[in-house]
């Protein structure tokens, strides 16, 4: 983060510089919010960990340096395959994350790989892979696909890896579970119409899921992802930004698909909105909370903060930015019980957190919130139970 410079801010998708040592305090805090959630019953890893592990693996290290060099053949690395694979661990992963190395070659830092939740998507026991849209975070992909394929913990996953193919884009912050049977997909900035359609034929295919609704959002950055946009807080429950979703003059149609007759054949349908998408494919009422409040103009502003990307560490236990007091007014207005991350980790403190009333936890996010993603953009789970509104 720290390479992001008022120079290459753009190339790298950064409106602005982040405050580094305060933008860690902010993520670390998350973390131990995190840990305190799953307890002694899982774990919350750090991407940097496991690339340095699996870079110990000299074919890790072989099919990352194959992968680099064919997608960034515009700068013919090519010529320096070799070198890079004599590199050390520790070197190669200090390119990985930073682009810099003892070679005469300089690549684009990553600074955006703190929003994980885009390197790939789990949809019940499979792993849908990203194809990343921009420039500025292909090697992301790249990284995450050599963890999965590599990584001791991601060895049982198998033929449970969906890799879409070249041409189509995908990223994991346009795709939401609501069960076991529904997934919605934005066609977003960064989510192409093939990559949808591509992603919805597999799981068709391979997964328990029957519905997909695609949600078409507008191409800006104010809204590039579904998640920046709406969110489930429980299986019931969401947060939504009204202008997009389900009312306004800026209202996305939705299509609804379902498996056809045949393997290769969709069903479709539009719909007028997702409001109205969700009312037809899930048997039970949800209730939705306006991110903002009921004003335009807040709404915008605090969508513009990630009001509506609110990570559910549980059903009904959700962490935002604290900033978005309009959206955390909602919530409480929802029945949620509204604390500090700094709270929440005080209070279970000496005793294990179970989930039982609904919380939503404020989090300081005054420099976290710069790099245009919330909680959920920062987080990618690779293990969670879809849940009925009755569980």
């Amino acid at each position: 983060m720290e390479l992001v410079s008022p120079y290459n801010r753009l190339d790298l998708l950064f409106d602005d510089i982040l405050f580094l040592s305060e933008a860690r305090r902010e993520h670390q805090l998350m973390c131990r919010v995190f840990e305190k959630a799953v307890g002694s019953n899982g774990a919350v890893l750090q991407v940097s960990d496991l690339l340095r592990d699996v870079f110990q693996l000299d074919d890790a290290r072989r099919e990352f340096v194959e992968l680099l060099c064919r997608t960034r053949s515009d700068i013919a690395l090519q010529a320096f395959e070799q070198e890079l694979l004599q590199l050390s661990p520790e070197d190669l992963h200090r390119l990985a994350l930073t682009g810099r190395s003892p070679l005469p070659i300089e690549l684009q830092p990553l600074p955006n790989l703190i929003f994980t939740r885009d390197l790939a998507a789990a949809v019940g026991n499979h792993f849908i892979m990203s194809h990343a849209a921009k420039l500025a975070r292909i090697r992301e992909s790249i990284l995450f696909r050599v963890i999965l394929h590599h990584h001791p913990r991601f060895e049982s996953l198998g033929d449970h890896l969906i890799e879409l193919p070249d041409g189509v884009t995908f990223e994991g912050g346009d795709l939401l579970v609501l069960n076991a049977e529904t997934v919605l997909i934005g066609h977003s900035e960064r989510t192409s119409l093939g990559g949808v359609l591509t992603i919805a034929r597999e799981l068709f295919t391979r997964t328990a899921v029957q519905n997909v609704l695609m949600v078409d959002l507008p191409k800006r950055r104010y809204c590039m992802h579904l998640d920046t946009v709406f969110t489930f807080t429980s299986p019931t429950e969401a947060v939504y930004f009204p202008p997009i979703i389900g009312e306004g003059d800026l209202e996305g149609s939705v299509m609804h698909l379902t498996q056809g007759a045949e393997p290769e054949r969709f069903d479709s349908r539009t719909l007028p909105s997702l409001k109205h998408a969700l009312a037809e494919v899930v048997p039970y009422e949800i209730t939705y909370i306006p991110c903002g409040g009921h004003e335009r103009h807040h709404q915008e502003r605090e969508q513009w903060t990630d009001g509506a990307n609110f990570f559910a560490i549980a059903p009904g236990v959700v962490i935002g930015y604290e900033r978005n007091r309009r959206t955390f007014e909602m919530m409480q207005e929802h029945g949620y019980r509204v604390v500090t991350a700094e709270g929440f980790l005080s209070y279970y403190k000496q005793s294990e957190f179970v989930p039982g009333e609904k919380i939503a936890i404020m989090l300081e996010g005054n420099e976290l919130s710069r790099g245009r993603g919330g909680p959920r953009c920062m987080t990618m789970p690779l293990r969670r139970h879809a849940l009925g509104p009755a569980a």
